[in-house]
């Protein structure tokens, strides 16, 4: 049984940061790709950011990019998302995935959560304007 849990969720304000931290635990598996998504009230689940694990290379959406740094520590097997400038919109609850494999090297792939077949419970990110 492989568990991600989720941490680092909370209330800050418009402008504010955040670190959101995933913590893998169980049966030792392989992983290919690590990713955040996130989920808003009457919304679908969307792409956040991705990174390649072995290679670190990273994937993000528009909507974050330049403001979110996802990163990753081996020895740790954790998962971090910085999280800067934080706006309203900002706001879900944000999940940790991992994907063993991918069916392809593209950025659509990364950003595709039917191809994560590992998840969290979430945590959820509330910013206030």
């Amino acid at each position: 049984q492989v568990q991600l849990v989720e941490s680092g969720g909370g209330l800050v304000q418009a402008g504010g940061s955040l670190r959101l931290s995933c913590s893998a635990s169980g049966r030792t598996f392989s992983r290919y790709a690590m990713g955040w998504f996130r989920q808003a009230p009457g919304k679908e689940r969307e792409f956040v950011a991705a990174i390649r694990w072995n290679y670190g290379r990273t994937y993000y959406a528009d909507s974050v990019k330049g403001r979110f740094t996802i990163s990753r520590d081996n020895a740790k097997d954790t998962l971090y998302l910085q999280m800067s400038s934080l706006k309203p919109e900002d706001t879900a609850v944000y999940y940790c995935a991992a994907a063993s494999s991918l069916s392809c090297s593209a950025y659509g792939c990364f950003g595709n959560f039917h191809e994560y077949n590992y998840w969290g419970q979430g945590t959820q990110v509330t910013v206030s304007s």
